[in-house]
């Protein structure tokens, strides 16, 4: 049953993914870029401490960044579980960031 447990659901209504219980969860925001595209802002990660230790917080972030990469997204990393410890440990998701600084370094 562990698999249950720690199985994430996407909550498109409320902009989550979440564990089955609910308890464990990332929020996002949807955003235009301006060009027709659409970017995943991941504004916050949250796991209570009586989950914690279980890789939760990973699973949450690889469901985002897949549904992400699925849809054609960028991704904004704003939450800082996502910026400083989800892509350092997972530098192969940051070729789905959204890269703001494109135009700014070729003029």
């Amino acid at each position: 049953m562990a698999e249950e447990k720690n199985k994430i659901v996407w909550n498109e209504k409320e902009k989550k993914f979440e564990t089955v219980d609910k308890k464990a969860y990332l929020e996002y925001e949807l955003r235009g870029d301006g060009g027709g595209g659409r970017v995943m802002d991941i504004t916050h990660t949250y796991v209570p401490p009586s989950k914690r230790g279980q890789g939760l917080a990973a699973l949450l972030c690889v469901a985002a960044f897949s549904h992400a990469q699925n849809h054609s997204f960028s991704v904004i990393p704003t939450c800082s579980y996502v910026s400083d410890t989800f892509l350092p440990r997972n530098p192969t998701w940051n070729s789905i960031l959204y890269k703001d600084d494109v135009l700014k370094s070729s003029i």
